[in-house]
């Protein structure tokens, strides 16, 4: 290990983090209404006031987890409270036994109703996360119903909202390796900040690390299948079937990661180890630099229009779990493939004169025209963690 190495790229990794949490505070926090914009230019103009549910969610979390890591500054505090009070005035269906909305206008009106249930797990990390901060009972109370609600949707309990499946589920149904994968992340945050429920949080993030390995994870094709049937065969005749999201992998690394240093599970970390590398080194692009969106399970043609370009978030996710098999394991590799995906990021990614980084590049790492630093899918959440948490992993490694 290159202790000055680290140390210099510590010095970078909190620059950026300033110029990107700056650049949410100054741009995205809405004065009027309350909540965030995401919608956001390369300079941090608004091109759209409608409203993200997952990214209030996930602003409430980021601001709180910044709170929680390097002390409570007001501007946090007050940033996290407001989109924890929009999310409660106005982006749950109370007459849908309180499922949550997906999009909803600037000032509330509901737009858009899914039958996916990730905004409530936002909802329940942001509450959870305020909740250890602030100590207050009623944001662990919403954490858990929101918590509860997604596990029991997941497993079948019939959805208020009325729709249906995506297929027909007489002709096709199976499993989401989303659903297990979130519900991991966000039981790792309850079970952080809530001793109250350890036995629950245990058993659900073990429930959860065994629907990934007995599904999705396929040695005999080398990947994560993101969809599988009911029993986790494999569906190689249709492009749904063989469809493989490498970041989406890679991140699943680091939530395992976190539950193995907790349990001391060794072979845990060995499986996530063989999972990294499955996926860099199907998905690493060899021409260009930076991690394909999508791929093929049998390297057939993705349906995907944007399986081939080149988005922020993968590369975050790299960022934290090739660290943290660096950490856990010792192997220079893996910080080979930190230093290998930071050098791309920070030529292609990286906008020191505005703050935050661009969301969608095309394969040769240009970014998409006119550029945006937000969307309804992106805003202060994967960059923001990410920094923070090498941040952190730099800072106990040099000790």
């Amino acid at each position: 290990m290159n202790k000055e190495k680290l140390l210099q790229t510590q010095a970078w990794v909190r620059e950026e983090l300033d110029r990107c949490v700056n650049f949410w505070l100054k741009n995205g926090i809405d004065k009027v209404h309350g909540g965030v914009y995401t919608c956001l230019d390369r300079e941090g103009k608004v091109f759209s006031t409608d409203k993200s549910v997952w990214m209030q969610g996930r602003c409430a979390w980021i601001f709180s987890w910044l709170c929680h890591l390097y002390g409570k500054k007001p501007e946090w505090m007050d940033a996290a409270k407001s989109c924890l009070d929009f999310m409660e005035n106005y982006c749950i269906n109370r007459e849908a036994g309180d499922r949550m909305y997906f999009t909803v206008t600037e000032d509330g009106k509901p737009l858009r109703q899914r039958r996916y249930f990730y905004s409530e797990s936002f909802y329940a990390m942001a509450n959870a996360e305020y909740y250890g901060l602030t100590g207050e009972q009623v944001y662990l109370d919403r954490a858990l119903r929101a918590y509860n609600t997604y596990w029991d949707l997941w497993h079948g309990a019939p959805d208020p909202t009325g729709i249906g499946p995506k297929t027909i589920p007489e002709t096709r149904t199976g499993r989401a390796f989303g659903f297990p994968m979130i519900y991991l992340n966000v039981t790792a945050i309850l079970s952080r900040v809530d001793d109250t429920h350890k036995e629950l949080y245990n058993q659900r993030a073990d429930e959860c690390i065994h629907d990934i390995f007995a599904y999705h994870v396929h040695p005999e094709l080398k990947c994560v299948l993101e969809s599988v049937a009911p029993d986790g065969s494999a569906r190689l005749n249709y492009t749904e079937g063989r469809f493989v999201n490498p970041g989406h992998d890679i991140e699943a690394v680091w939530f395992m990661l976190e539950r193995a240093k907790e349990t001391g599970d060794k072979e845990l970390v060995a499986k996530c180890e063989e999972i990294f590398n499955w996926a860099i080194n199907a998905g690493w692009d060899h021409e260009y630099g930076g991690l394909l969106y999508f791929i093929d399970a049998k390297g057939l043609p993705p349906e995907s229009y944007e399986h081939d370009m080149k988005l922020w978030w993968p590369h975050n996710e790299i960022l934290i779990s090739s660290m943290m098999l660096y950490r856990d394991t010792g192997k220079e590799e893996y910080l080979d493939w930190f230093y290998k995906t930071l050098e791309y990021c920070q030529e292609v990614f990286s906008d020191p004169a505005y703050g935050e980084w661009y969301g969608y590049l095309r394969r040769d790492g240009k970014p998409t025209m006119p550029p945006c630093k937000g969307s309804t899918f992106k805003g202060p959440f994967h960059l923001p963690r990410m920094l923070s948490m090498v941040d952190i992993m730099i800072s106990e490694m040099v000790k």
